[in-house]
């Protein structure tokens, strides 16, 4: 299928300067993507949406929302899609990490982090392929972790996990259920990436350390991540779907 001329990408989480969704932003508009920008504080998603247009000479529009409620990320969509050429591709990077270990880990916390990190995908999901269907043409990717195929061994802990495996799952079914619509649907799965979800800015010892366990020199950069999203959300890749792409450094080798 062919893409609109004019066509919207969608990018949850993407105010973080050090972020995946803000790299992503970038990397898209660079590529002549116009932009949606979904993240908590709306002041500062419209501010990021204006820099990033007159960066980049595309369109642009920021709305904030909680992707924890269904009723903020409808509504943050309604806003996008009337403001916005065609959505045509969505990329859900919200998320939190949580550290927590499981004996000590209470319920509030558990709800926090699935309502975030896989809630959330779904609400987005949901929404956008409302309009997906309509127009039969889409690509949504999803953010994963390493930490669902691995049963954690990184930073954030159990729930975490959960929700990311999770987002296996949920890529794998809405793949299915869409494809007919000429929807694609595939998840990344992220290794060590120096972003402030490790717990703070990676310092060389530990970038070191966690590079010990990678079949590759360094360890991973959220242009990275941008990249393979880019791919993802291509034209050309109409042909993948309900795929976890690791993009890890060789961390994890399945």
């Amino acid at each position: 299928m062919t893409f609109p001329a004019e066509r919207t990408a969608i990018v949850t989480g993407a105010l973080s300067e050090r972020g995946i969704g803000r790299a992503t932003v970038n990397y898209l508009a660079a590529q002549g993507w116009n932009i949606g920008i979904i993240d908590l504080d709306d002041a500062a998603c419209k501010a990021a949406a204006k820099e990033v247009a007159a960066e980049y000479g595309i369109q642009a529009h920021g709305v904030g929302a909680n992707v924890a409620s269904e009723a903020e990320v409808r509504a943050a969509i309604d806003e996008l899609e009337a403001e916005l050429p065609q959505i045509v591709a969505l990329a859900n990077v919200a998320g939190v990490s949580s550290p927590i270990g499981y004996l000590e880990l209470e319920p509030a916390e558990w709800d926090r982090v699935l309502n975030i990190n896989l809630n959330g995908v779904h609400y987005a999901t949901r929404r956008v392929a409302e309009s997906m269907v309509k127009n039969r043409i889409g690509r949504i990717v999803n953010i994963s972790s390493v930490s669902a195929q691995r049963g954690g061994g990184t930073f954030s802990k159990t729930p975490y996990s959960v929700a990311k495996a999770g987002v296996i799952g949920l890529t794998r079914a809405t793949a299915r259920e869409l494809g007919e619509y000429d929807i694609t649907v595939n998840a990344i799965s992220p290794g060590p990436v120096d972003t402030d979800i490790m717990g703070g800015t990676l310092s060389q010892e530990r970038k070191d350390e966690l590079t010990k366990d990678l079949v590759v020199n360094r360890v991973g950069s959220t242009r990275d991540i941008a990249a393979a999203i880019a791919f993802l959300i291509s034209e050309d890749s109409g042909f993948i779907s309900g795929q976890t792409l690791n993009v890890d450094g060789g961390l994890y080798m399945h």
